[in-house]
């Protein structure tokens, strides 16, 4: 086992959380995409935020995809926020 998946699994133990429920896989594209394409701290930032809409009864799947859209279109979304003001 390496480190990343020991690290899952004790922090899954250690909050209560099911294993099997965390898609590893996903949310380290997802905070790749965020690190490339907004910002490094925005990842972490977003990861949090991620748990956040889950546990408020967001499908992960659909946060992560609604999420990794805004990341890759991030110059567009900003520069159309900032013009719309």
């Amino acid at each position: 086992m390496n480190v990343l998946s020991e690290w899952t699994a004790l922090a899954c133990k250690e909050l209560g959380v099911d294993p099997a429920s965390v898609d590893r896989d996903l949310i380290l594209e997802l905070t790749k995409e965020v690190a490339h394409g907004v910002a490094r701290p925005a990842a972490p930032l977003t990861a949090y935020l991620l748990g956040l809409a889950q546990g408020s009864g967001t499908a992960p799947e659909d946060a992560v995809e609604r999420i990794t859209t805004l990341a890759r279109n991030w110059e567009r979304a900003t520069t159309e926020t900032l013009t719309d003001g």
